[in-house]
């Protein structure tokens, strides 16, 4: 257990977009018989490398992998709590299904082991073999009895969105058995375009997750899906705010967009929520007035040098929100979206 210094002035911060790498061994890693072998290199002095085979993938610090060092930088940062999720190059979705069964549960069990050094304040998302549905439901289910407060995943699969049929059936079964979800964009497409200035990032990450957030509000996937399915992605929705207006502009003068969609595609905002990793204040503003205060969640892609440095400081400081306003973005949305109490803090 860390000191008390997380316990800053105003409203717990819950940050439901915070990462984590294992200290896995190039040998964990090929297990999975991949090209590019993930696994970290741990150089003994705070720092290492993500590594993709031979190559170095990204420089990395403790935190990534050190839970103690991770409640240090969360009490320097006024962090109440994290949902922690694993890197999205650890999906193993190309691996074999009974292969990529194994990885995940090793995975989710590294996660509780690292929360289990403060449960109230670390808490974890597992992932699951998503290219077999059935695997995955089954992992899902062992690794929610484990004490994961949700699920973990990609917006894609081996080149199919959200709205294929097998990947909408998972998404029901965690509508019915009442299992929260986070949408991570991976793998982006068009790679050879991006390769330079971080495209991939500043371009393929939006473009990505509003694919996926279209594919399963054009599709009618939405009118399927229960109704109480709690869905939220990642990087405030991608292009979704900012390109609402085109979308419905489309659907009001082209039956291609209508076929399979009855309503206006922007009265399906109600049916899922996005993080607050937005980066100012007007893009926060835009992202309020398109989906409201309570389907917003602090989120800051912590650890990573592009995510938020100081997690929530932008919804702290915004001048488009009120008091009431700040408390359910900061913290109130997420404990009410994975079920969990908020600790008590002072101020």
């Amino acid at each position: 257990m860390t000191g008390a210094r997380h316990q800053l002035h105003g409203p717990p911060r819950v940050d439901v977009h915070a990462h984590f790498y294992p200290l896995l061994t190039r040998a964990q890693g090929e297990t999975l018989g991949l090209a590019e072998t993930p696994w970290l290199r741990d150089d003994g002095d705070g720092t290492g490398f993500m590594m993709a085979g031979d190559s170095e993938y990204r420089p990395v610090q403790a935190p990534l992998w050190d839970p103690r060092a991770r409640l240090a930088q969360m009490d320097d940062t006024g962090v109440t709590v994290q949902v922690i999720s694993a890197t999205p190059m650890l999906f193993a979705y190309d691996a074999e299904p009974a292969v990529a069964e194994r990885w995940s549960a090793m995975i989710n069990d590294l996660a509780r082991e690292m929360c289990e050094t403060d449960p109230t304040r670390l808490k974890s998302l597992c992932q699951v073999p998503l290219q077999d549905v059935d695997r995955a439901c089954r992992e899902a289910r062992r690794a929610m009895d484990t004490g994961h407060v949700g699920i973990h995943i990609g917006n894609h699969v081996r080149g199919r969105n959200l709205d294929d049929p097998e990947l909408e059936r998972f998404l029901a079964f965690c509508g019915t058995e009442g299992i929260p979800v986070l949408i991570h964009p991976w793998d982006m497409f068009a790679p050879g375009r991006m390769a330079r200035y971080m495209l991939k990032w500043l371009v393929g990450m939006p473009a990505e997750t509003h694919l996926a957030i279209l594919s399963l509000i054009l599709s009618g996937a939405f009118e399927r899906l229960p109704r109480d399915l709690r869905l939220c992605f990642a990087h405030g929705g991608g292009n979704f705010a900012a390109q609402i207006g085109r979308v419905d502009n489309a659907w009001r003068r082209r039956d291609i967009v209508r076929v399979d969609c009855p309503r206006p595609p922007s009265s399906y905002a109600d049916r899922f929520s996005v993080d607050s990793a937005v980066f100012s204040d007007d893009a926060l503003a835009l992202l309020v007035a398109v989906m409201g205060t309570e389907r917003i969640l602090m989120g800051s892609d912590y650890p990573f040098p592009l995510g938020e440095i100081e997690p929530g400081q932008l919804v702290a400081t915004s001048a488009h929100l009120s008091e009431g306003d700040r408390a359910r973005i900061l913290g109130g949305n997420a404990a009410r979206f994975f079920g969990f109490e908020l600790p008590q803090v002072s101020g």
